[in-house]
């Protein structure tokens, strides 16, 4: 991570700086005032660890102000950040054994709207157990779709399957995943009438179940299906199947039935994963949202804060994934639980980060 402060008058290590505002972040600071006041109570030894200077004089460590800690983050580089968290992840703990499957999906920081700027959007890459590999800042007068291939640019894709939305079924994308040694699992809806008509259309009565279940959790009685069929071509480029699942759904309260069918096509060939792997890919891709998006909302409380300087809501957004994949990683389901544990004690989020 580059400084981004002039040599003149500094008085605090970049490191420092970062590396307590990340321990801060993993011991449940939402904000800026929060991170200052967690580096505040800090002990002389956690200090030290952190990489702050003692005063030759006193011999004692001056923790910084909540102001330093803004200024600072808010120049830091971004995309650099989200870089080195990926890297620092990935080097943290090995990859599951299997086939690797990464969603990609976007988010609107809404709390950093102004009166003279929109809010600030990022699109993030995240492995279906958690982890978060990449973010990008999407350009305000654009959408997600000219973020995707820089995003995955530095991500090693070699026999990846990526999972998307509908808005990233476009052929640039599955040309691009194709060069990079990727496989795609895409969303076919009505944005593609011509793609989605020939897909629905096809003779999916005649075509075997590859997989079903049956699950019942939110008040409902759930039962998926999913059917597959394999294409010679298809309007899409490399895609070599196209799928069908079908949900029923019956409330538990008011025995109401809801029946939704949802298309897709996939660049992986027959018999390179089985039904029950694409059903959960398919049923993984909204992790992302569960596991990311609405634990940085409900637990970090993200859409109602207000850092609205410069890159702060972006470095803030890197820094709470890095908290979400580290307890992640070290097993917690529970983020929540996981952040109230580590704010007991100063010297956890350290253990967490490797400083201890």
């Amino acid at each position: 991570m580059p400084d981004p402060r002039a040599r003149r008058g500094v008085r605090h290590p970049w490191t420092a700086l970062l590396s307590a505002a990340a321990a801060a972040v993993l011991a449940g600071a939402a904000s800026i005032t929060a991170i200052g006041e967690w580096v505040a109570d800090a002990p002389q030894r956690v200090l030290a660890l952190l990489g702050f200077r003692p005063d030759p004089l006193t011999g004692r460590i001056r923790p910084p102000h909540a102001t330093t800690i803004r200024l600072v983050l808010a120049a830091a580089d971004g995309d650099a950040l989200d870089r080195a968290i990926g890297d620092f992840l990935c080097e943290r703990k090995a990859p599951a054994p299997g086939r690797k499957v990464i969603a990609v999906d976007g988010k609107t920081l809404r709390g950093s709207r102004t009166a003279g700027r929109t809010a600030t959007a990022v699109i993030a890459a995240m492995t279906h157990s958690g982890q978060v590999l990449a973010q990008r800042q999407i350009d305000g007068k654009s959408n997600e779709i000219p973020a995707f291939a820089p995003l995955l640019d530095g991500i090693d894709l070699t026999g990846v399957v990526i999972t998307a939305d509908a808005l990233h079924t476009q052929h640039d994308h599955a040309t691009y995943l194709h060069e990079r040694g990727a496989h795609y699992l895409a969303v076919v809806k009505r944005n593609h009438p011509g793609l989605h008509e020939r897909v629905r259309r096809l003779p999916w009565r005649d075509v075997c179940l590859d997989h079903i279940e049956r699950t019942r959790a939110h008040h409902r009685d759930e039962i998926r299906r999913l059917k597959t069929a394999a294409f010679a071509h298809l309007d899409h480029p490399h895609a070599r199947q196209a799928l069908q699942v079908v949900r029923w759904k019956r409330d538990l309260g008011t025995g109401k039935l809801k029946i939704e069918r949802i298309y897709l096509v996939t660049s992986l060939p027959p018999g390179a994963a089985t039904g029950s792997e694409l059903a959960a890919w398919i049923r993984g891709h909204w992790l992302i949202e569960n596991q990311l998006h609405h634990v940085r909302d409900r637990t970090f409380h993200e859409d109602a804060s207000r850092i609205r300087t410069r890159h702060l809501p972006r470095v803030m957004a890197g820094l709470r994934n890095l908290a979400i994949g580290v307890h992640r990683q070290d097993g917690h389901t529970n983020i929540a639980a996981a952040l109230r544990h580590t704010a007991r004690n100063h010297l956890r989020p350290l253990t967490a980060l490797g400083l201890t």
